[in-house]
């Protein structure tokens, strides 16, 4: 419905958890890129009991938008308000509620609503922030359902894990052979291609081909958000058949003589392709040992190629 030009929609799902589950996730906004897969990267701009501010880059219909939003939490309602402070076009304003109805010990009713209203009041921004919505709350809303259910087995399929160089060069040189990823398939052996879009500066949107050590290929899609001279955060958007979810960066930090570079990664495995891609009988713990030494090969590969470039400037 709309009321001079504000629309309302509601979006509501069932779940077999616990009622503080559910608000738990809902809540902790910080593991919404490793949970929700519109949303690329969260960052707290302010951050006190009850309320925050964040700054939120998500993936609608198709494009990547960046919005700065203030949330207030309430744990005893279990709900958890928002509302957009800075909107990007179509977008005029934008705000809404979570909020948690528990039915039993074990069950609860989540609903996400949604007010908001287009530049404008532009018919085709209305129609386009509506299927955004929709789309985007659908996928919350059953990503929620489906960590709450899991309970316990959600601690053993989310890991994260590091890897750290030092590198005597300067750190621009560093963040050069990161940030240009265009030039992977020249730079890196296992890159065979890479496609880069850069439409909006300092938010890449790319396809990647990566030779395992076996010699197949995978293929990635990700959106990369560029941070100054230091740090490059990203979200796998299409990741491999053994991951339901991969998020990670790329940080530089200046020391004495050099930097330290690390590339942190984190991985959702997906437990239902488990045998059927590592064989019958594997496990969890057989997937994430295989993904760990996967994606550590290439960041380490990656980053002794980085010294390699760095230090040959230098010198």
């Amino acid at each position: 419905m709309s009321v001079t030009g504000k629309h309302h929609t509601l979006h509501t799902i069932a779940v077999a958890a616990p009622a503080a589950t559910v608000y738990g996730i809902v809540a902790d906004v910080t593991r919404w890129p490793q949970y929700f897969a519109p949303n690329v990267h969260v960052e707290h701009v302010e951050r006190e009991p009850g309320s925050e501010r964040i700054r939120i880059w998500a993936t609608a219909n198709g494009e990547v938008k960046a919005w700065t939003s203030r949330r207030e939490l309430d744990a005893e309602k279990l709900t958890v308000t928002f509302r957009q402070e800075v909107s990007q076009p179509p977008v005029a304003v934008m705000g809404g509620r979570w909020a948690v109805t528990p039915v039993d010990e074990g069950h609860c009713t989540l609903e996400l609503h949604h007010d908001f209203s287009a530049v404008d009041d532009d018919p085709a921004g209305e129609r386009w922030i509506t299927e955004a919505v929709d789309r985007n709350s659908a996928k919350e809303l059953a990503a929620v359902k489906e960590l709450a259910e899991l309970g316990a087995e959600l601690d053993e399929l989310v890991f994260a894990f590091e890897d750290t160089v030092r590198i005597e060069a300067a750190g621009a040189d560093v963040f050069d052979f990161l940030n240009r990823a265009d030039l992977w398939p020249e730079r890196l052996p296992h890159v065979a291609r890479l496609d880069l879009r850069e439409d909006v500066p300092g938010i890449q949107v790319m396809a990647m081909d990566t030779r395992a050590a076996d010699g197949s290929t995978h293929t990635t899609e990700s959106v990369r958000v560029v941070f100054g001279k230091d740090r490059i955060v990203y979200k796998q958007t299409t990741v491999p058949a053994l991951m339901s979810a991969h998020t990670g960066a790329w940080t530089i930090a200046e020391t004495d003589g050099g930097v330290y570079v690390t590339s942190r990664h984190t991985v959702t495995v997906r437990a239902d392709a488990v045998e059927r891609v590592l064989g019958e009988g594997r496990t969890v713990a057989d997937a994430r040992a295989y993904l760990h030494k996967a994606l550590s090969t290439n960041s380490t590969t990656t980053l002794r190629h980085a010294r390699a470039y760095a230090e040959g400037r230098r010198g």
